[in-house]
């Protein structure tokens, strides 16, 4: 027991100031109650409580910040007055996301029943603002975020994507969208895709690992799209539960075809590819 005490002694010292999973969840969930008032634990009315709500969050990132100086290469109060002073183009774009959702899903009845019981929107917030703080070179923090969403809502974005205007994330549950990924305006995914990478080589951290979806592309629930150098050109469709290594042509339809089994038959399952 002694050997044990003096392991997580020493631990607690080597990490004095380690941004606490709570603390982080709670400074997301705080800014998603300032865009959202449909997450907010009190509604700010008038525009004095609006201004002070954002200059206690951004106290508190600043505060989380200076205390964790190898989280980031900048100056702790900067970043966090950086962070704020960019939050509205977040803003606009989760109101884009919701629109596309909105838009997308004949069963929604309102952009509120998007907001408060999709968790597409849900995981497209956190990673918008964790993307954000990414973007400034804050590590860690991010992470905290998308997991936080991820543990929530099934949907694991990695901050470090690339996602473009008008992104729709349909059921959600099961979709991974990897590190290096870049997705263009307009792209509408389904539950279980995966964007992945061929490698999980750690010489290969720094390159680009994750596929590239242009602009206007469908993907299908169950589809595994792997690959840096993977490119599913503009107004394709992917089909469900295909497996794609290679580029797709811009307006392509994709679609798996399962072929009945017959004893000494040749034939085998195909993927089919409609230009």
């Amino acid at each position: 027991m002694e050997s044990l005490i003096k392991k997580l002694s020493q631990s607690h010292r080597d990490c004095p100031q380690c941004p606490s999973p709570k603390v982080v969840h709670t400074f997301f969930e705080n800014v998603l109650g300032l865009l959202f008032p449909d997450y907010a634990s009190e509604l700010l009315k008038e525009e004095e409580q609006i201004s002070e709500k954002i200059e206690e969050l951004k106290h508190t990132l600043s505060r989380v910040l200076i205390r964790n100086k190898h989280l980031h290469d900048g100056d702790g109060a900067e970043i966090a007055y950086q962070f704020f002073k960019r939050l509205e183009k977040v803003y606009e774009l989760l109101l884009q996301d919701v629109q596309a959702m909105f838009d997308g899903d004949p069963a929604a009845k309102s952009t509120t029943e998007i907001i408060r019981c999709y968790p597409g929107f849900y995981a497209v917030a956190a990673y918008r603002i964790a993307h954000l703080l990414h973007e400034m070179g804050v590590t860690l923090i991010p992470r905290m975020i998308t997991e936080y969403a991820h543990s929530k809502t099934g949907v694991d974005i990695h901050p470090g994507a690339k996602i473009g205007e008008r992104f729709c994330i349909d059921h959600g549950t099961g979709i991974v969208i990897g590190e290096t990924t870049v997705i263009g305006d307009c792209v509408k995914i389904y539950q279980g895709v995966t964007l992945g990478a061929l490698s999980v080589e750690k010489s290969d951290a720094d390159k680009k690992r994750h596929p590239t979806i242009e602009d206007y592309v469908v993907i299908y629930a169950g589809a595994t799209i792997l690959g840096g150098d993977t490119i599913i050109g503009e107004n394709s469709i992917i089909g469900g539960n295909v497996w794609i290594t290679k580029s797709v042509p811009s307006n392509s339809k994709i679609y798996y075809q399962a072929k009945m089994y017959n004893p000494g038959s040749d034939e085998t399952d195909t993927y089919i590819i409609k230009n």
